[in-house]
Order: C-alpha cells, then structure tokens, then sequence
C-alpha cells in the first residue's frame, strides 16, 4: 500500500491493513473467489509484500481467520459479561448480539465455518475447531453458573443452536432465526437449572 513521502513503514499496521482488506473480500466471496492478484490489487500492495507478511495465500487466510474467530468471540464474551451476573441474561445477550450480527448488511453466515466448509483441511479446519471450542468454552461457562447437572452436555447444545441459527438466518430466516435460538436456549437453560434443583431435594 502506499506510503506517503517522508513516512516510515511500519509493519505491524501494514500487515493488519492487508488482513483487514482480505477479511471483507474473502469473506464476500469465499477463499476460492478470489486469487492472490486480486487480494494484493484491492490492498494497494506488490505480492512480494504479500508474501514477506504472510509466505503465501494459504498464510494470509490463517491470518484472517484468527483475526476474525479473535474478533468474534471477544464480542460475543463482552456482551454476556455486559449483560450482568444473572446466567439467564447472559445467554439472552448473547443470541440478542448475534440477531444484530444476522440483521447486517451482507451477512453471509460465519466466515470461519464457511472457511472450513470450503477447505475441510488445516488450517481452515484447524481454526474452526478452536472456533467454535471457544463458543463451547462460553457456553459451558453459562451452564455451570446457571447449576447446571451437567454443563459440558448443555453447552454442547447451546452451542447447536448458535450454529443452527447462524445457517439457517444465512440461508432462510433471517435475524428471526437468532430470536427463536434464543427462546430455546433460555428454555433449556431454565430446565437444567429446574432438574438440578428436583435432584437436591
């Protein structure tokens, strides 16, 4: 990218300019919709500093995947820790943060699952798998604080409605998708919390 007369380069901000450019491109049109070219045309970058930051294509998207999944799941943490200390209001923040993120303009699902979609091999499928552990990890958090008998199981199951709302508010339904997940969430959260409660008796 071009840098004015009289600057220096710096190559921390270079590279975090060139991820934050691939990001919305890849993301519009998936990792085999655009070629290397392409990226280093709409960056204002030479492929030789493409490939000095990243060594190739397959290391540029790496890079934009952690920087999204990094992203993502930061958001989606700050908003249950927003939300208070009631589990309840936490998991409702959480889907209510995901209806705005399904209500924006040119939502195409997640990046990071459709990355692995595409490309079932590392490091798509590696990144995706701490993607969505960090979900699970969120979710199991919740579940515990809530006295769930069993938090693993249940946010494993939070977890399936995260991502069966993401799928479907991309191919179907829309922001309401995130609605509906959210009902069922609280709903499952509020009987884990009733039979932990029927077993202590």
């Amino acid at each position: 990218m071009p840098v004015p007369k009289g600057s220096t380069l710096d190559p921390d901000r270079t590279r975090a300019a060139i991820v934050r450019t691939a990001e919305g491109i890849l993301y519009a049109r998936g990792l085999d919709g655009v070629g290397i070219a392409e990226l280093c045309a709409e960056a204002g970058i030479s492929k030789e500093t493409l490939y000095r930051h990243f060594g190739s294509k397959d290391g540029l998207v790496r890079s934009v995947l952690e920087a999204r999944s990094d992203r993502v799941t930061r958001w989606l943490a700050r908003a249950a820790v927003d939300a208070g200390d009631e589990p309840a209001a936490q998991l409702a923040a959480v889907f209510d943060a995901l209806r705005l993120w399904y209500n924006e303009p040119g939502f195409r699902g997640c990046a990071i699952v459709n990355a692995a979609t595409q490309h079932h091999t590392a490091p798509a499928s590696t990144i995706a798998a701490r993607h969505l552990g960090r979900y699970l990890d969120l979710f199991t958090a919740i579940a515990t604080r809530a006295g769930a008998a069993n938090p693993g199981a249940l946010g494993r199951q939070l977890l399936l409605l995260l991502e069966g709302a993401t799928v479907v508010a991309d191919h179907l339904e829309g922001p309401g998708a995130a609605d509906d997940a959210r009902e069922a969430a609280l709903a499952l959260l509020s009987n884990a919390a009733k039979q932990r409660a029927d077993n202590s008796c």
